[in-house]
C-alpha cells in the first residue's frame, strides 16, 4: 500500500528566497496526451502552457515542525497548467518531472509524491542586476541555463507571447492554486492546496541559454514560444495534505 504514502500525506512549510518562473506556449493537442484521465489542458485561445519553474527553497518540514528543522534545497520543476475535469472551476499544475541538487529531498519527494525528483547539479549567481542559474542533470535531460535581468522588472512580454497583455499573462500563466497527482490504483485524483502570502511576482526579462527538457519527443515537435517570465522572492509557502477525489468511471 505503498501508493496511499505519495499523496502528500502532511502538510510542508517553506521560504522562497527567490522564484524564477518561464511559461511556455503549446499546441493544446500536444499537451495533452501527458495529462492522466481527470485533467485537460488549460488553454488560452489555441494554446496550453509549460512552466519550468526555478526555486531556491529555505526550512521546508512538515508544518508542526520549527523552521530550524527543515531542509535548504534548489528545485527545478516542468509543469503543465490544468483543471479538474470534475470541477472545471479548480485549476492547477501537473508535475512532469522535478530537479534538485539536494539528495535527500530526491528520495524524501519521490516517496511522499508523485513529482519525479531527479538528484541534479545547480550553480547560481546572483548580483544586483542579474540572477543567474545552472542545472545539469543526469544525461543532460534537463540541463537549464538561465540569465534573468532583475534589473528589467517590470518587464513587457516577450516577444511572440501569445497573451494580448499582461493582466492575461498573470491570470493564465500566474501561481495556481493546486497540485494534481494521479493514483492509477484507485482510479483518483490526490489534490494538493498551495497558499502563500507576499506573492507579488514581476514580470522579467530573461535570456534562456539552454532548456534541453524542451528538446526532446514531444516538446521538440513545435516550437517553444516564451509566453511570460516573472519572478517573486522572499515569500513564505505552504502546502496542505493531499486530498483523494475518485474519478467517475466512464
Amino acid at each position: 500500500m505503498l501508493y496511499r504514502l505519495r499523496r502528500h500525506p502532511l502538510p510542508i512549510s517553506a521560504y522562497f528566497t527567490h522564484s524564477l518562473v518561464l511559461t511556455y506556449a503549446y499546441p493544446v493537442a500536444l499537451l495533452q496526451p501527458l495529462l492522466p484521465p481527470g485533467l485537460t489542458v488549460d488553454s488560452y485561445g489555441e494554446y496550453g502552457f509549460l512552466a519550468i519553474a526555478m526555486v531556491q527553497t529555505k526550512r521546508l518540514r512538515p508544518a508542526f515542525l520549527p523552521g530550524a528543522l527543515g531542509v535548504d534545497f534548489f528545485l527545478t520543476g516542468y509543469r503543465i497548467f490544468t483543471r479538474f475535469t470534475a470541477k472545471p472551476s479548480l485549476r492547477g499544475l501537473r508535475i512532469l518531472r522535478s530537479d534538485t541538487n539536494r539528495r535527500l529531498m530526491a528520495v524524501g519527494g519521490n516517496l511522499l509524491t508523485h513529482y519525479g525528483y531527479v538528484h541534479c547539479q545547480v550553480s547560481t549567481r546572483e548580483t544586483e542586476d542579474y540572477l543567474e542559474v545552472n542545472v545539469k542533470s543526469p544525461g543532460g535531460v534537463a540541463d537549464l541555463r538561465v540569465m534573468a535581468d532583475l534589473k528589467s522588472r517590470p518587464a513587457p512580454l516577450p516577444p511572440g507571447s501569445p497573451f494580448a497583455n499582461l493582466d492575461d499573462a498573470r491570470r493564465v500563466a500566474g501561481p495556481l492554486p493546486y497540485t494534481f497527482d494521479c493514483e492509477p490504483q484507485t482510479h483518483s485524483i490526490v489534490m494538493i492546496k498551495a497558499t502563500r502570502s507576499h506573492w507579488e511576482p514581476q514580470p522579467i526579462a530573461v535570456e534562456v541559454r539552454q532548456a534541453s527538457f524542451l528538446e526532446q519527443s514531444p516538446f521538440s515537435a513545435a516550437r517553444p514560444i516564451l509566453a511570460n517570465a516573472f519572478h517573486v522572492e522572499n515569500v513564505p509557502y505552504r502546502w496542505e495534505r493531499g486530498v483523494v477525489e475518485p474519478l467517475v468511471a466512464a
